[in-house]
């Protein structure tokens, strides 16, 4: 344990790029070996166009870095948060604190993404894309990237989760979204099997599908539950998906300057 935090604590950007890097690489060669659809489309291409989004995500996610730990140092020293107000064992703090982070910062944000009309503008750019895979995970607008960031700082005030913790969260958070937007095979016994803790592919490609009811379902990134116990989970058999947004039909999902205008656009309808 003691190993784990002094690790995540002063965790290098160069581990954490290759970390993000290996995951996608990794997955990657998993799609090419044992891919669920077979997309007709240029793999190299589709992958220009969403790494040019994680790149932004990356620069957004290191400019909000310093409040990040500026938060959390200053929860852990004035013992303020739900972590610091209560005395627990270290893996107690360690299995709440992944919990409420992956709550706050990943399921609630997502959540208001979905029901707010300017900010879905924004998060429409993720649901834009036709062919989900390991690099549609960090396919996000620089404004949506913003959101996300803000609300990760919300989660470590209200947590008062020390700052090995948030590094491992957001590693464990990064690698999982790229094995929950893999395109590949898994077995649908075991999915269904795993699905019930942690979100897996079989799971959060229903999210992707192009229209409602099933757009507005499943909208964990670590633990599954969330949807579960919020009424929110739903189930769609994988040859009834497509991927995309019906309001998004005969747009340029791999045009990156359409999809950087696209949350200004007001002739996309935001059908609430």
């Amino acid at each position: 344990m003691e190993t784990i935090i002094a690790y995540f604590e002063h965790i290098p950007s160069l581990h954490r790029t290759l970390i993000l890097a290996g995951g996608i690489s990794f997955f990657w060669l998993l799609e090419l070996a044992a891919p669920l659809f077979s997309f007709n489309y240029n793999k190299w291409k589709h992958a220009g166009v969403n790494l040019f989004f994680t790149l932004t995500t990356i620069v957004i996610n290191f400019a909000f870095a310093y409040l990040l730990v500026l938060c959390s140092d200053w929860c852990v020293q004035h013992k303020m948060g739900f972590l610091q107000g209560i005395a627990m064992p270290l893996w107690v703090q360690l299995v709440l604190g992944l919990l409420l982070l992956d709550l706050i910062g990943a399921y609630c944000i997502h959540l208001i993404e979905h029901k707010v009309k300017w900010m879905w503008k924004f998060h429409m750019v993720h649901h834009a894309d036709t062919h989900v895979d390991t690099t549609t995970a960090n396919r996000h607008h620089p404004g949506e990237s913003v959101f996300r960031a803000v609300f990760a700082i919300i989660a470590v005030c209200i947590t008062g989760a020390p700052i090995w913790l948030v590094m491992l969260y957001q590693t464990l958070s990064a690698v999982l979204s790229q094995f929950n937007h893999a395109n590949i095979k898994i077995p649908a016994k075991l999915d269904a099997i795993a699905s019930w803790l942690i979100v897996t592919p079989g799971m959060h490609r229903i999210h992707h599908h192009y229209m409602r009811p099933e757009t507005d379902t499943n909208y964990g990134n670590i633990f599954s539950f969330w949807d579960r116990l919020f009424g929110t989970y739903h189930f769609t058999p994988p040859a009834s998906i497509k991927y995309g947004l019906d309001v998004l039909q005969g747009r340029k999902d791999e045009d990156i300057a359409a999809q950087l205008k696209l949350p200004f656009d007001k002739t996309i309808a935001t059908d609430y």
